[in-house]
């Protein structure tokens, strides 16, 4: 019987390509190519009938019983199956939920127990429907499988589940202002703006002044991908060196150097600050008006790419940074048809019954450049003027202000034209109030205004009214009153009109009389009975006397840098915001120390000096001699006052911070409360110092008796922290949950308050030490999703509090992945500003709940590398010597040893007793409990008696007789043993 066969290669018949395109797919659905993998799959399913969307029975298309092509396909099937199971997990992780919903709807009611597919249902049901959608998907699952099979859904889909209860929580947006009416013609800059925020690290809005950059990057901000946005001013900076510090205070990195969970070493740096502040999840971080400080804000910028991993940083400037990770979107000018559009809305809101000839807006439109700032300028005119005047009056305007900068586009120059025009508008008092008050970089209010015009000026409230109706001030109400603010184009203006006229010199020093008057009145404000009114007062001012602080400097005007000094310090101080406290301190105690106050600035001051001495103390830093010098030039001042008793305990300053307490002792026995409330507190610090936690606990709860005699919320607040801090230290997380709660208690009652001392991450610490992970879960995303401008999350135990809530619900693959993110997160590869991250207590204290969370869970091959690294860095520090550096060596022993353990429970004998004696020398070194249940004490102590009792109990006894010295001795001699043992980590 004759015949013939094909000559066809296997790529050509469909029955073996099919089997071709299932194995590609599978290939790359391994290697994690989704992209791959989906046209690998859609190109399989291709071959059949059924289209790709199918989710047939392969075996009923065509089936023809003893037919040879039906059994080929039914032979085929599993490929078939599995190109539809891959094509749909592929379209949800492609980003193609919509899509993929159908097919994995079906799939997963024909697998109800594929908990991959259920997964990315879940997911799918979150993103086109809700968070709400995903929970109730996975509800459903979950009550189905506990009737079923009595079980709970495996840890991936838990760890969604919990993902999807965050999310349901608000997004953080802070700074981030709403729109004052629509923003028109923008949509399509939204969204490339958007675009390039998904693939560069940095993107920059540029184009020249009043062309609606902010407004833009708001518009932005609020419907950015990530769940946190902190946007930044930095106009009121003025200098390229301050532009750190501004952004560090802005996003809250000063929470860290008020209660770090360490206890020890010295406040972490400002960048380091932001860092940790930013935190390790998405986040958009959004820096306005940054081109008059362009190289401090590319410097970090370049700084904060190198260091994060998930931040996406958006800037509005003039110039691009210039950086390789930055991409640029120039914002064009708006086209006619918008111009005409704002035009007409802003025009029938200045004057609901004006006329308006389309061809005549259409022609002044025309001429305005499709510049924002300049249309709303001109339709504000037709309060008083038709189109055709305005129209008129434009046409000699553009060409009175020429020049500039010469990068400055000709955009600018007509925007110039635009506030020229509405000068000549202003009556004679009108112009001088706008000479004057464009001195005022942070907005004023119609008292400030009143202080600085003076004379020149009788009627303030009919000028300022003139000016809002001009639209060359911006007017808005808040909590302390009406406040009036220009628009930066118009201050710049301003300020060229001012020198012109020739009246800097004397504008200058009635902004600085009302500045140092300012200071004078409010001086030690936060500390007294009424501090929130305090803060709300002063806060919206900073920036106003910020400048006038420079500006004092610049002209060694004590008296008014003393003021100043004085009243932002309160601030800076109750806000814990040593960025700031600290620099200042050295920049102005040259000048101070030379200063012989009159009579009425004495207390101001007194103020300065303190503040500025007792800041940096706080932060971390050693305290500037030169103002001790300023208060022993000071009349003694009673101590009935909170900056009254620290002036009293600073000018027996050295004598108090020695080791020899008797002058402190003098203070601490005094009859005022509130002297032996500072006297107790310090020595506290100093028994703390000198590794004596039960006095500096004594002392931190005579502290707190103290402030019961005197009504200073502040003082309590902070003593109820301090006592707060020491009971976590010393494992008391319940007695420490009850402070903190007394402390938020009062602050309830001062009103709205931002978290600077980190109350709700001690609360979370607290919980973990008692057990209750829930409630700890609770405090830790009230924290986090609590966060403001005001609030600090530098180097916050976020991370670690997560593994650890993880580990002790079982999930012990998820919290072992985040310990490891954790003990990653600070590493930049090499040092930024000269910072080299790996030094810093902190970050040595998570590497070391790292590898002790792995030993304990046998899985220290995981961090081996990290693991290494901790005996040399121990020995370096106790090589040092440095008494501050014990706490954060026992917190690297603790791991050591307890990776000791897990040796000898795989076999390694001789490490059981090095592991014993390591743990038993953590008892006596201060050894830092942050990170409950992996470093608690009595976990250590379990652990090395259940390895060798008797060696625990006699290594305890030993060592508890040695001094601090000897103990340090000690720990060497172990590591050594360890090294000649030929152990790493």
């Amino acid at each position: 019987m004759g015949g013939y066969r094909l000559a066809l290669g296997e790529e050509q018949v469909d029955a073996s390509a099919v089997l071709r395109h299932a194995a590609v797919c599978a290939e790359r659905l391994r290697a994690a190519d989704h992209a791959g993998a989906l046209a690998a799959a859609e190109a399989g399913l291709g071959l059949w009938g059924t289209g790709t969307d199918a989710v047939t029975d392969v075996e009923a298309v065509g089936a023809v019983p003893g037919d040879p092509l039906s059994a080929l396909r039914a032979a085929r099937r599993p490929a078939y199956r599995s190109l539809l199971r891959a094509r749909a997990l592929c379209l949800a992780r492609t980003g193609r939920r919509p899509e993929a919903l159908a097919p994995l709807a079906q799939l997963v009611r024909e697998y109800p127990r594929d908990e991959e597919l259920l997964l990315e249902l879940v997911r799918c049901e979150a993103s086109t429907a809700g968070p709400s959608a995903g929970l109730a998907a996975y509800d459903r699952y979950r009550r189905a499988l506990r009737t079923e099979l009595g079980t709970d859904p495996g840890p991936a889909l838990r760890a969604l589940h919990r993902e999807l209860l965050r999310d349901e929580a608000p997004p953080v947006r802070r700074g981030v202002p709403h729109e004052p009416n629509e923003l028109l013609g923008r949509a399509a800059d939204i969204a490339a703006v958007a675009r390039l925020l998904h693939t560069s690290r940095v993107t920059s809005i540029v184009g020249p002044g009043g062309l609606g950059k902010t407004r833009l990057a708001a518009a932005v901000s609020r419907e950015a991908a990530q769940r946190t946005v902190l946007l930044v001013p930095l106009g009121g900076v003025t200098d390229d060196a301050d532009v750190a510090g501004e952004v560090a205070s802005a996003v809250g990195a000063a929470e860290a150097r008020r209660l770090h969970p360490g206890g020890v070493g010295p406040a972490p740096d400002v960048l380091t600050s932001v860092v940790a502040a930013l935190g390790p999840g998405p986040v958009l971080l959004v820096l306005d008006n940054c081109e008059h400080v362009l190289d401090g804000v590319a410097e970090l910028v370049r700084a904060l790419v190198v260091m994060t991993r998930d931040l996406r940083i958006l800037t509005t400037s003039r110039a691009p940074l210039g950086l390789s990770s930055e991409s640029v979107h120039l914002l064009p000018e708006l086209d006619q048809d918008t111009t005409v559009r704002l035009f007409e809305q802003r025009a029938r809101a200045a004057r609901h019954d004006v006329e308006l000839p389309a061809d005549q807006v259409a022609d002044l439109c025309r001429r305005l450049d499709g510049l924002p700032l300049a249309v709303e300028l001109a339709a504000a005119r037709v309060r008083v003027m038709s189109v055709a005047d305005v129209q008129r009056r434009l046409e000699d305007r553009f060409a009175l202000l020429r020049g500039g900068a010469r990068d400055a586009p000709r955009r600018h120059r007509t925007l110039h034209a635009v506030v020229d025009w509405s000068w000549n508008l202003l009556k004679p008092a009108g112009r001088t109030a706008l000479r004057a008050l464009s001195v005022f970089p942070g907005g004023f209010s119609a008292h400030a205004a009143a202080h600085l015009l003076g004379a020149d000026v009788p009627e303030v409230e009919d000028v300022l009214e003139d000016l809002v109706g001009q639209s060359l001030l911006r007017v808005a109400d808040t909590d302390t009153g009406t406040r009036f603010r220009m628009l930066e184009t118009v201050r710049e203006f301003g300020a060229a009109e001012r020198e012109r006229a020739g009246e800097t010199e004397q504008v200058t020093r009635r902004f600085l009389d009302w500045a140092r008057d300012f200071g004078l009145s409010r001086h030690d404000a936060p500390f007294g009975r009424e501090p929130y009114a305090a803060w709300r007062r002063i806060r919206p001012e900073q920036d106003n006397l910020v400048l006038a602080l420079r500006l004092g400097l610049a002209r060694q005007d004590a008296p008014t840098v003393a003021a100043t000094a004085a009243v932002l310090c309160g601030l800076w101080a109750t806000e814990a915001d040593y960025a700031r406290l600290i620099p200042l301190s050295a920049e102005v105690g040259g000048l101070l120390s030379h200063h012989r106050p009159a009579a009425a600035h004495v207390e101001a001051a007194r103020t300065a000096a303190v503040l500025l001495t007792v800041g940096p103390l706080l932060g971390g830093a050693a305290a500037p001699p030169r103002l001790l010098v300023l208060l022993r030039r000071l009349p003694p001042a009673p101590a009935d006052t909170l900056v009254g008793a620290l002036a009293t305990v600073l000018r027996a300053a050295p004598e108090v911070f020695g080791s020899d307490h008797a002058k402190l002792d003098t203070f601490r026995a005094d009859r005022e409360p509130l002297l032996v409330a500072v006297a107790e507190g310090l020595a506290g610090y100093l028994w703390e110092r000198e590794h004596e936690p039960g006095l500096a606990m004594a002392a931190a709860r005579r502290t707190l008796a103290a402030t019961e005699a005197h009504p200073v919320p502040w003082l309590r607040i902070t003593a109820l922290c301090r006592l707060g801090e020491l009971c976590l230290h010393a494992e008391r997380g319940e007695e420490a949950q009850r402070h903190l709660r007394e402390a938020m208690a009062i602050l309830d009652r001062l009103g709205q308050w931002p978290d600077v001392l980190g109350l709700r991450w001690g609360m979370v610490l607290g919980n973990l030490q008692t057990g209750d992970v829930d409630e700890a879960e609770r405090w830790l995303e009230q924290a986090v999703g609590g966060r403001t401008e005001e609030t600090a999350a530098a180097l916050t135990p976020e991370p670690g509090a997560r593994a650890e809530i993880e580990l002790v619900r079982g999930d012990t693959e998820k919290g072992l992945t985040l310990w490891r993110r954790a003990a990653h997160l600070d590493q930049s590869g090499e040092p930024v500003f000269g910072i080299e991250a790996d030094l810093e207590p902190w970050v040595l204290e998570v590497r070391a709940a790292t590898v002790a969370a792995h030993a304990r869970y046998g899985r220290l091959d995981l961090v081996e590398e990290l693991a290494a690294l901790l005996p040399r860095r121990a020995a370096a520090l106790l090589e040092r010597g440095a008494p501050a550096d014990l706490p954060v060596c026992g917190a690297l022993l603790l791991a050591l040893g307890t990776a000791d353990l897990h040796r000898c429970a795989a076999g390694d004998t001789s490490a059981a007793q090095r592991g014993v004696r390591l743990l038993a020398l953590t008892e006596f070194l201060q050894c830092p409990r942050t990170f409950q249940p992996t470093m608690s004490s009595a976990r250590a102590r379990e652990a090395a008696r259940h390895a060798d009792g008797a060696a625990y109990e006699d290594a305890v006894s030993g060592y508890a007789a040695l001094n601090r010295e000897e103990l340090r001795h000690a720990a060497l001699a172990l590591l050594r043993q360890r090294e000649t043992a030929g152990c790493g980590g």
